[in-house]
């Protein structure tokens, strides 16, 4: 009989430690990757979340790498392929795509950073979490 309760009061013992977190393993900070996958002119909506996304990750701890896809790379370029030596093109179409007023006002409180440091273009959110805060392109 003694034979029989000590594995059950070890296995008792066991889940009750587990169940209180006594063997809970630290977490780890995780690589993050972040496909950017549809161009700007095709839908804003899913390539300005980006940055949020990614500055969210990054406060968590994580490493956080953007992925730009094949449809993307227009809205993170400059120029125009072999036309760029024609048409000298010094932005991309996220640096032309303006911030809203709200939106850096938001991203100020958000990331604990003062309006003046906020920039006024998502091509200038990228470069600010990029040179910033370690996301990577």
């Amino acid at each position: 009989m003694k034979r029989r309760i000590i594995p059950v009061l070890l296995m008792a013992l066991t889940a009750a430690a587990w169940s209180m977190g006594l063997w809970v393993q630290s977490a780890s900070a995780a690589n993050i990757l972040i496909h950017m996958k549809t161009s700007l002119a095709v839908d804003d909506a899913q390539i300005c979340a980006v940055p949020n996304v990614a500055w969210a990750a990054v406060k968590a701890g994580h490493k956080v790498t953007i992925l730009v896809d094949a449809s993307a790379v227009p809205s993170v370029t400059k120029g125009f392929g072999f036309l760029r030596r024609l048409i000298e093109s010094n932005s991309t179409a996220l640096d032309r795509a303006a911030l809203s007023k709200y939106k850096r006002q938001s991203l100020s409180e958000q990331m604990g950073v003062p309006l003046n440091q906020i920039p006024h273009t998502y091509g200038g959110h990228f470069d600010f979490l990029k040179n910033k805060l370690g996301v990577g392109s």
